[in-house]
């Protein structure tokens, strides 16, 4: 059976598997795409669909001048862990980010994948093993009752106030008739992004979003089935890769290996709760 740590040591090991070739200078993303190297990998994971993928992390590298600070390769590999998912990372979507934040052991900046809240619940999905998912933001005045032991809520969306959120609930149930509903105010969400946030890029961008990603991803880890894909997603946020530039030489071009590899590996394997989640997930870094 395929757990938590056996994967993350999968991912661990990878290092020392990987041939480094260090270049002379580092190519601009849209030369580093068009490597017949880099072409070939994700052709490998999205078949036809490759170069339109390949297309949206231009475009997304075009509108978001954040990313033109970031090393190219950490924008490819942020890119590859997406296509392994098979998630688009159009912003506008809302299913996979590439975020930028500074590396401080290198002194740059460096992108990093980031699963949305969308993405969370497009992987839950494919279990088949839910019958309903959701998270919402709640607004002044909605919240009538909220008992987290019994889970007993009440909510009244003809009573709002104001715009103001006040809180944001999650819900799911499975295909079994599990249920389970969770409730963050607003204070529990901010003291969960000023610990654990490693950028404040996607908050910036779009608290709502991120708010309902961090329920999301805590109400799942704790309680829901997880598949070997979405663990492996889990992961892919919360692990700081060691990148490697390709040379212009197409017969010494190499990249990074993604996480493509790991979950071809475990996909045979049975699935299992994502272990190492503390009591309220506190460890899991947005």
């Amino acid at each position: 059976m395929a757990t938590n740590s056996s994967l993350k040591n999968k991912l661990a090991n990878r290092e020392t598997k990987e041939t480094k070739i260090v270049s002379a200078g580092t190519l601009p993303l849209k030369d580093l795409l068009n490597t017949p190297t880099m072409k070939k990998r994700f052709e490998e994971l999205l078949k036809s669909r490759a170069p339109q993928f390949m297309t949206s992390i231009l475009n997304l590298y075009n509108s978001e001048p954040a990313l033109h600070q970031c090393e190219p390769m950490s924008i490819i590999s942020s890119a590859l862990v997406a296509a392994s998912l098979d998630l688009p990372v159009d912003k506008n979507l809302g299913y996979a980010w590439i975020v930028p934040y500074n590396d401080n052991k290198s002194k740059t900046k460096k992108a990093q994948f980031q699963l949305g809240y969308k993405g969370y619940i497009q992987l839950a999905l494919r279990t088949g093993q839910y019958r309903a998912i959701n998270a919402i933001p709640i607004h002044e005045g909605e919240l009538k009752k909220w008992n987290p032991l019994t889970e007993e809520i009440e909510i009244d969306f003809e009573a709002r106030k104001s715009d103001v959120v006040t809180g944001y609930a999650g819900f799911f149930e499975l295909i079994n008739g599990f249920r389970k509903t969770v409730y963050w105010t607003k204070e529990q969400i901010e003291l969960h992004r000023r610990r654990f946030s490693k950028s404040s890029f996607g908050w910036d961008n779009d608290y709502d979003a991120m708010a309902l990603k961090t329920v999301i991803k805590n109400m799942l880890s704790k309680w829901g089935i997880l598949s070997i894909e979405m663990q492996q997603a889990v992961i892919a946020e919360e692990e700081e890769r060691e990148r490697v530039d390709i040379t212009p030489s197409e017969e010494n071009e190499v990249i990074d290996a993604e996480f493509s590899e790991v979950i071809q590996e475990t996909s045979e394997s049975e699935e299992d709760p994502f272990e190492g989640s503390s009591e309220n997930g506190e460890n899991q870094r947005e």
